[in-house]
């Protein structure tokens, strides 16, 4: 454990021993690590506690600071917060090609098949034991974190006093197919809307394509930019800042007839995923006991929209669509091609949610769904509500993806009202 003070808060750091495979607590181990939060005025208060479950799959939780200190300070108004590194992400052994080397294919899918939402909660609840002392409390899921949020309720829910899920209720029997058939026309949808907001930009976008499909243009770090890869800049359509990140990127792409470096710079640190694989991996989320293997859904998703062809106009963007070239075209992904083939064509997973176990759920859940959410369908969402005992949705069309940053105290409060039966 090491301490450290920042302006507002007190910060905690903390590294459990876990076992890789919860199953087998005699085998592997890896590290976890979390890190305490709590308000400087609170220091001393006996606060409850409240787990951040990070959205991804595959990303570091947040490090505090900033101004205002955004979501995080209006949760640790009322609670100790802790912000854990899910496994394979920041300082909890984290996945990277660096870190990865040495395994076979098959080494490295059995590794990877242990990092799913299962194993995080299995890492919480040691973190719960160690850290908490035993305390049940309360966890916060963005996004993939309302993912963990269900599996948590489906194997340990004596471990929670109330769930806040911000756009992240799963579709419990949903099969990569039948999210991407949701997914694309949102994409589109999204896409028409940044056109029509930015018109100047489609004959933008055609030309740096066309300049890509007919020259080798080269990244900072090596990889050829294609046109294929310039479109997954669609992923940040879904958040409030989306379209203008994406449109001032736009605009400074060019010096003379060469792309600019910053242009190229950018687009490398958007779409490189470096140390985040887990990101573009993310299909088995969806692997279930009662389906067959993903098998690169989104490949055979986009071959049945026309409408994202490459020589469609106007170009559209792709958006938290991860496809089998990725691993072929993006230098932080190689080194996981032939484990990522693997995975897809795996079909013996467990289970990641109890259907029964959840119906008669009885841990108070309050939802924020967003209507127009580009990541996670809200009609699934829906539908997940009303199959989960005691979960509260909260359907609001003011926020996009990010709404828990965007405005947390107005986000938050309502949540924590719901859950509190105030509202």
């Amino acid at each position: 454990m090491s301490t450290t003070r920042i302006p507002g808060f007190v910060l905690t750091d903390h590294v459990v021993e876990a076992p890789l495979d919860h199953a087998d607590p005699d085998g592997e181990t890896i590290e976890v690590f979390a890190r305490e939060v709590v308000s400087a005025d609170n220091e001393g208060k006996d606060l409850p506690w409240l787990l951040f479950l990070q959205g991804g799959p595959g990303a570091a939780s947040p490090r505090p600071g900033g101004a205002g200190g955004g979501w995080l300070a209006t949760a640790a108004e009322h609670h100790r917060v802790l912000l854990l590194d899910q496994r394979g992400t920041g300082r909890s052994t984290p996945i990277s090609g660096r870190t990865v080397g040495g395994r076979t294919d098959a080494e490295l899918a059995a590794y990877l098949r242990h990092f799913r939402t299962d194993g995080i909660v299995g890492d919480a609840e040691l973190l719960r034991r160690q850290v908490a002392g035993g305390e049940r409390w309360y966890t916060l899921g963005q996004s993939y974190g309302g993912f963990i949020t269900l599996t948590y309720l489906s194997q340990a829910p004596e471990g929670l006093r109330g769930c806040y899920v911000t756009g992240g209720l799963p579709g419990l029997t949903a099969t990569a197919d039948d999210v991407y058939a949701r997914t694309f026309p949102r994409i589109a949808g999204k896409n028409r809307e940044f056109y029509d907001r930015h018109p100047g930009d489609v004959a933008a976008v055609r030309r740096i394509a066309d300049h890509l499909d007919a020259h080798d243009v080269r990244l900072p770090d090596g990889d050829r930019l294609t046109s294929r890869r310039l479109r997954l800049l669609g992923q940040l359509f879904g958040m409030s800042y989306g379209y203008e990140q994406v449109h001032w990127l736009l605009e400074g792409a060019w010096h003379g007839d060469q792309l600019s470096d910053g242009f190229l710079y950018q687009v490398m640190a958007e779409t490189g995923f470096v140390d985040q694989p887990l990101f573009p991996l993310q299909e088995y989320c969806y692997g279930r006991p009662d389906t067959g293997p993903t098998r690169w859904a989104a490949d055979r998703a986009i071959a049945q929209r026309p409408e994202f062809a490459a020589d469609a106009d106007p170009l559209l963007f792709t958006g938290e669509t991860m496809f089998s070239w990725m691993f072929d075209d993006i230098a932080a992904l190689r080194p996981f091609r032939g484990a990522a083939d693997l995975l897809a064509s795996y079909d013996d997973w467990p289970a990641l949610y109890d259907a029964d176990r959840l119906a008669a759920n009885e841990v108070p859940v309050a939802a924020a769904v967003y209507f127009d959410d580009m990541y996670v369908d809200s009609g699934l969402q829906l539908e997940t509500a009303e199959r989960v005992g005691n979960v509260r949705a909260w359907v609001t069309n003011e926020f996009e993806h990010d709404g828990i940053r965007a405005d947390p105290a107005r986000v938050l409060g309502r949540l924590r009202a719901m859950l509190d039966g105030n509202l």
